[in-house]
């Protein structure tokens, strides 16, 4: 897999910084989701934290990296609990600031016992916002790779300009567009997107044309999708990756993505090909699966190594087929 080399005279404080969402779910679990209108039992109600890129970075600490988490949190119980998660897990917090009087975003996920999957429900009080004034640059020079996500637009912009300017890779974790996403793009090297962003960004149905035309205008080393129970597609050096899901007994699908994304951080400083990387970022999502909440299932590597030998593969014949024929 391609990756920028660092060079530096001494090692950077952190491997990776994190600067975006995190949330404190509720989690409804459900014998399966309600038609319009109609109703369903509760059988089982739980809080867990989660959010995009907190729950990436507590991915990226269970695998053994050393980990900054940049973002607010409200001042009330869901904005402690999820201080305290991030504690546990060993993320450095300096940078996170408590938002006085201010309610943690929080999610509300409904999740479908019969299969796994669920549906989310959120709310983020405007008072969270993250200026760019307050992104400075040794907060971000002082890691090897810097992930971010789309809200909080021009903040994570300037986040992903300093990380650029300063030789760091940029991951990034996009699924809807937002208002001047185009100047972030810019500054990515790795982007992941979900399988809908790439659609809605170029107004080209195919996926395939899709990732092409995104990575021929912005430049990034690395264009991918994740496909959900289909795995991921990314595009690097002109060609087309695929790689399957792995079958496991999925639970909750909750944070499958965020995991993926932290797996892939972890990936790209362990210096792994993209071919490994994909296949072990799939591997850490699906063990997340077999466990309920964002983070309920964050496995070791060893863990997802012993997967990736073992488990059934979900391959999707249209990708798999158009990804070794495609340039």
């Amino acid at each position: 897999m391609p990756r920028r080399v660092l060079r530096s005279e001494t090692m950077p404080e952190f491997d990776v910084v994190g600067v975006g969402l995190n949330a404190t779910d509720t989690l409804l679990v459900l014998p399966h989701f309600p038609a319009y209108a109609g109703k369903a039992p509760v059988l089982e109600e739980m809080t867990s934290p989660g959010g995009q890129v907190a729950s990436a970075m507590a991915t990226c600490a269970r695998l053994g990296l050393r980990v900054k988490y940049i973002g607010t949190v409200g001042d009330d119980e869901r904005g402690c609990l999820q201080l305290e998660s991030l504690r546990a897990a060993g993320i450095n917090i300096d940078h996170v600031q408590v938002r006085r009087g201010c309610a943690n975003q929080s999610g509300y996920i409904l999740i479908d016992r019969s299969t796994g999957e669920r549906t989310v429900l959120w709310r983020r009080p405007h008072c969270l916002r993250l200026d760019p004034s307050e992104i400075r640059p040794e907060m971000i020079t002082d890691a090897r790779l810097l992930h971010i996500d789309g809200h909080d637009t021009p903040a994570v912009e300037k986040a992903a300009r300093i990380a650029k300017q300063a030789g760091i890779p940029v991951t990034v974790d996009v699924d809807t567009i937002y208002h001047g996403f185009d100047r972030v793009l810019p500054h990515v090297d790795y982007l992941i997107a979900s399988s809908e962003f790439p659609v809605q960004w170029t107004n080209e149905r195919d996926p395939f044309k899709a990732l092409e035309m995104i990575q021929n205008e912005y430049g990034m080393m690395v264009a991918a999708m994740t496909l959900g129970p289909h795995g991921a597609l990314a595009r690097a050096e002109g060609r087309f990756w695929y790689s399957p899901a792995f079958v496991v007994n999925c639970v909750d699908t909750t944070g499958a993505g965020d995991v993926f994304h932290g797996a892939f951080c972890y990936a790209i400083l362990s210096g792994m090909p993209l071919e490994e990387a994909l296949d072990f970022s799939n591997a850490m999502a699906a063990l997340n699966c077999m466990a309920f909440g964002a983070r309920g299932g964050i496995r070791t590597e060893q863990e997802a190594r012993a997967l990736m030998r073992r488990a059934e593969r979900r391959i999707h014949p249209d990708f798999h087929v158009r990804a070794n024929c495609a340039g």
